[in-house]
């Protein structure tokens, strides 16, 4: 629909723009004159933020598989209350996203179902087995826009340096889920005093630095540029920062839940605090907050797993690893980041727009005569507790809930159309003439 988005705080991270103003949508587009039509709505925004909508490099919408527990309409859907108009969907489906014909078959889910753009994420070995490479150049001309064997990494070097060289040469980034299972196997949580007490068997930071050390060697070898998913540990921090100093193209990426909790926060019974990488200690949540701020990590990302309530209540020791993220991202990074520590809004912004879009050597969301109108609204006094009740998603594994934070989604538009309109928006929204 053309609309007209009134009085709204405009900001723009990818230009720096930051004012009071009316944003016009025009035929799926940002304009810069407004719609004569006379079935063009107004929404007033007056108090409000108008942003680029959100970017997640690191969905899981668990189709095809596990549809009890997301689909990419519910997945989608919950995305766009979240405020985000563009997600990289995971390839750890069943079957994996390892051949062109995969990745054509989850486009044309998305075509039909999806709310927000979908894009794609290839696998890095065939079955995610870590054996034998994909065919990578196949994979990207289908529609790929990384390569990732996300919940594995490939372990064999040569074989990890054969996958970085044919990335490098098709021009597209390796997403790596940072974990040698040789250390990390039958692990459940943080290996440290807490889960010591706890008496649950610990997975240890050298995990995430085995395989860290070691994309850092295969990027400064090749040229690949290799970006570490849901980076949980401060030593790989360090060593993040230190590569990039050397020029060596390397990044990370940091979830919501690192940044909020740590292993102090876990039970031995409440399955919402076990995801993978695990919650790690005080000192590592410090150091990643400080490292999104000064931009060390330069990219926020959800990495949404959802699960069904059954699969998570089998306890700590069996439930499989995972939280939901999409619907809560927005509020829990605004609250602690900007918020709290005093990030400035530009700043933010950027780690969920311009941040993902330039690993993925993609121009970033912009709100720009001419652009796609990928725009979301938020309300940055809006305050409350996540309620499971009101989540879109299929799951409901979110460690958040119950907690109080500020900021909510008023609207969506993907490319125009109206992804989601929360009923305080609705009251707003009206005809223009």
């Amino acid at each position: 629909m053309d609309m007209v988005i009134a009085g709204g705080r405009i900001v723009d991270p990818a230009t720096g723009h930051d004012a009071v103003g009316d944003l016009y949508i025009v035929d799926g587009c940002i304009s810069d004159v407004p719609s004569a039509r006379p079935d063009c709505k107004r929404l007033d925004a007056a108090g409000w933020i108008v942003i680029p909508g959100l970017v997640d490099l690191h969905t899981h919408l668990r189709e095809p598989g596990d549809p009890a527990a997301e689909t990419v309409l519910t997945g989608t859907a919950a995305a766009a209350r979240g405020g985000f108009t563009t997600v990289v969907a995971m390839p750890n489906t069943r079957p994996p996203l390892d051949t062109p014909d995969r990745i054509g078959e989850l486009a044309q889910r998305a075509a039909a179902d999806a709310l927000v753009r979908v894009l794609p994420c290839g696998c890095l070995t065939q079955g995610r087995a870590g054996v034998a490479a994909t065919d990578m150049s196949a994979l990207k001309a289908a529609g790929a826009v990384a390569f990732s064997d996300d919940g594995d990494t490939p372990l064999d070097e040569r074989l990890f340096e054969e996958i970085a060289v044919k990335a490098q040469r098709l021009e597209l980034p390796i997403l790596d889920h940072a974990e040698d299972k040789r250390c990390s196997a039958g692990g459940v949580m943080h290996a440290g005093s807490r889960s010591r007490d706890l008496g649950l068997p610990g997975i240890p930071e050298e995990a995430e630095l085995l395989a860290v050390d070691r994309d850092i060697r295969m990027a400064a070898q090749t040229g690949c540029a290799l970006h570490i998913q849901h980076v949980s540990s401060a030593r790989t921090i360090e060593r993040i920062r230190k590569a990039r100093d050397r020029g060596i193209p390397v990044s990370g990426e940091a979830t919501p839940h690192h940044l909020f909790f740590c292993d102090t926060d876990v039970t031995s019974t409440d399955t919402r605090f076990k995801m993978n990488p695990p919650l790690r200690g005080e000192h590592d949540r410090r150091a990643l907050r400080e490292a999104v701020i000064d931009g060390a990590i330069a990219v926020l990302a959800t990495d949404h797993a959802p699960h069904t309530a059954d699969a998570k209540a089998k306890g700590f020791m069996d439930a499989p690893f995972g939280v939901v993220g999409l619907e809560t991202a927005l509020a829990a990074t605004f609250t602690l980041l900007v918020c709290q520590s005093g990030m400035p809004l530009l700043a933010w912004l950027r780690r969920w727009t311009t941040g993902p879009m330039r690993i993925l050597g993609m121009p970033p969301p912009r709100l720009a005569p001419g652009e796609p109108a990928d725009v979301t609204v938020f309300d940055p006094e809006a305050e409350g507790l996540v309620d499971p009740a009101q989540f879109l998603s299929r799951s409901v594994n979110s460690p958040f809930i119950g907690s109080s934070l500020k900021g909510k989604t008023m609207a969506t538009f993907c490319r125009g159309r109206l992804a989601w309109l929360d009923d305080d928006g609705a009251k707003r929204l009206r005809p223009e003439s």
